[in-house]
């Protein structure tokens, strides 16, 4: 699952960085309303936790454009302790949910999740799909009752296909989702293929049907139909 935090205090930042990190999420950062505007036109998250009181702006603005670009993605508003009108503007503009600080790590997490559950998983840790059981917070997988050993990369593919089963992926949009935004250094995308070739061979040896269908010159496809 991938965040992208946007707060203006370093320490603060840095902090949840590294506990999100902890937790399993991959993250991104932007210190401002520009640079968090420039990163959600480019790339996309499943979660974004906002700042409403930044430097150059209003967090809000970046709210907006989220929904404007993809509507879909969750967003957990940091909202100072007396900033009602914040709080529920943000609510009213489409936020999911919003945290006071200070706040407790544990309750940051259990927010986090809990908007990642309502918005991927229906509202819930595990999601049965044929014979693949997938738990979001044990992070474990089951191929018709047997647990499937992934590295954290095939989990995040696999777990990016599931809640993205309807759509066409590019190799693009996974490299980026997977890698972040340090995916702009790459050469090429070629390492994408070698992941979902390991991916499908793991999941085909436990007697899994083969779900993950090339779309020529597009990318990937989750197919249950197949």
């Amino acid at each position: 699952m991938k965040i992208l935090i946007v707060e203006d205090n370093e320490k603060l930042i840095l902090e949840l960085e590294t506990f999100l990190h902890e937790e399993g999420f991959l993250c991104e950062k932007a210190e401002n309303v520009a640079k968090a505007l420039e990163k959600v036109s480019i790339y996309s998250y499943d979660l974004i936790v906002l700042d409403i009181g930044l430097p150059d702006g209003s967090g809000l603005d970046v709210l907006k454009r989220v929904k404007e670009v993809d509507p879909d993605t969750g967003i957990l508003i940091l909202s100072a302790k007396n900033s009602i009108d914040d709080k529920i503007v943000g609510l009213d503009l489409g936020a999911d949910d919003y945290i006071t600080k200070p706040f407790h790590k544990a309750e940051l997490n259990a927010r986090v999740r809990s908007i990642l559950r309502r918005k991927k998983f229906e509202g819930n840790n595990v999601m049965t799909i044929n014979e693949i059981m997938l738990d979001i917070q044990s992070k474990e997988v089951k191929i018709n009752g047997e647990v499937l050993k992934l590295t954290p990369k095939e989990y995040e593919l696999l777990l990016y296909f599931i809640y993205n089963r309807k759509r066409v992926l590019t190799k693009e949009s996974i490299a980026e989702h997977l890698w972040e935004d340090n995916i702009d250094l790459a050469d090429s995308f070629d390492f994408i293929y070698s992941h979902i070739k390991n991916l499908r061979k793991k999941m085909l040896k436990a007697g899994c049907a083969d779900y993950i269908r090339s779309v020529y010159g597009v990318g990937y496809k989750f197919d249950l139909d197949r």
